[in-house]
């Protein structure tokens, strides 16, 4: 027998917890619960407060009615949520858990994509995450695919191979916004569910406050640009970031990827970080390229998805 739907408004939250949307201003609160999940999770925080800036602007998301914070009795954020089309995700604070806050937040945001008119919700959770996983597993959530932080070591500078005849590879420039947001897309066109705006691509890249150009290494093949690795330079870590990796299909196994991710290791050993990571899925079968170059699966989490059925 099917589990009953929550209704469509979900009730209070759990005693003691107060509610309202998520602003601009709730940035450095939100980033302290979220680093604080993530030590809980993994011994160390690694989301930039400009992440969360991110996903409170992006195209279609409405704050005043998509977004969920949620405070204690002293004020402290304690939980938020967030949905936009298909996506949504959910936190707790690791003191709070147990006490009925992650169903009440996974409540909401399930009521609020049927308010849009979703008939599906999907969530990322570290697998290491069991008390999260167990929840969405018992709401209906089934697997979807498979997500892999991958890290590499450089405590010496990484040899750079040459690239391949007729490419050129130089850092990333002012004006080469364009073009790698039409390159990244398209090459992300086979896995992705949706293509980006500029808007929200650029709120994800270079747009940020964390965004390294000197670490993120472009190809041209005459004046195209057929290659791009675009990096982050995240405060209090000692290692670089990777958040897009993409070669123009008809240049793919030519080495063009090898060449610019280690242009990126090297980049970052150079401004003092012996170690770059970066996440990848099973959907674009990148992984044997990233282990191909010696970097190595630290950690996975999985992409849970269910339907909402009609209203």
């Amino acid at each position: 027998m099917p589990s009953p739907e929550p209704p469509l408004v979900p009730p209070l939250p759990p005693p003691g917890h107060r509610t309202r949307p998520a602003t601009l201003a709730d940035v450095p609160a939100i980033h302290r619960l979220v680093a604080l999940c993530e030590e809980d999770l993994h011994g160390h925080a690694s989301t930039g407060a400009d992440r969360i800036a991110a996903d409170l602007t992006v195209p279609g998301l409405e704050p005043a009615s998509d977004t969920v914070l949620v405070h204690d009795d002293g004020g402290e954020a304690v939980g938020w949520g967030w949905v936009r089309g298909r996506r949504a995700t959910v936190q707790v604070h690791p003191r709070h858990r147990g006490r009925g806050l992650g169903a009440w937040l996974l409540a909401w945001v399930e009521a609020r994509a049927r308010e849009r008119g979703g008939d599906r919700l999907a969530q990322t959770l570290a697998d290491s995450d069991h008390a999260a996983v167990s929840l969405l597993v018992s709401r209906g959530y089934s697997r979807l695919v498979t997500e892999w932080l991958l890290h590499i070591a450089t405590p010496v500078e990484p040899e750079v191979p040459r690239p391949p005849a007729g490419v050129t590879v130089r850092a990333f420039r002012p004006g080469d916004e364009q073009a790698a947001y039409r390159l990244t897309e398209d090459a992300f066109d086979e896995w992705q569910q949706r293509r980006k705006s500029y808007a929200e691509w650029a709120g994800h890249t270079v747009g940020r406050t964390t965004f390294a150009p000197a670490a993120s290494p472009v190809a041209f093949a005459g004046d195209e640009m057929v290659g791009a690795v675009l990096s982050l330079d995240v405060p209090g870590g000692e290692e670089g970031y990777v958040e897009r990796v993409a070669v123009r299909r008809d240049q793919r196994g030519r080495g063009i990827a090898r060449v610019l991710l280690l242009e990126a290791f090297r980049a970052f050993q150079r401004q003092g970080r012996p170690g770059c990571t970066l996440w990848t899925h099973s959907d674009t079968g990148a992984l044997s390229l990233y282990e191909h170059i010696g970097m190595t699966v630290r950690r996975s989490s999985t992409v849970y998805s269910r339907t909402l059925g009609a209203r």
